[in-house]
């Protein structure tokens, strides 16, 4: 899956073990996790088939937004731009849910 961050520190800390982007060590290796995941993904449907992935389409002013579970406290917050092929998945942020 084709994807872009909105933040730069975001990709930085996907790519850079030793940078977290002001995370945590552990949130940021899981977040170094749930991307790989996102990458090995063709499209939504394969994140949405991965029950531990838990994405979900948010709602309200979000509606536009999705997310899928870093940890149990922690969220990754996502959009969608453009269709089929051309569909590029973007990294809006991390959240905390608690």
């Amino acid at each position: 899956m084709k994807v872009r961050h909105r933040d730069a520190a975001f990709q930085r800390a996907e790519q850079d073990a030793s940078f977290t982007g002001g995370m945590s060590q552990q949130l940021a290796s899981a977040f170094r996790r749930r991307m790989q995941v996102i990458r090995a993904a063709i499209d939504e449907r394969d994140l949405a088939a991965i029950r531990g992935n838990r994405f979900e389409k948010l709602k309200g002013d979000r509606s536009h937004q999705y997310s899928i579970r870093i940890n149990n406290q922690y969220r990754l917050i996502l959009e969608f731009e453009g269709v089929g092929q051309g569909k590029v998945l973007i990294v809006v942020g991390v959240e905390d849910y608690h």
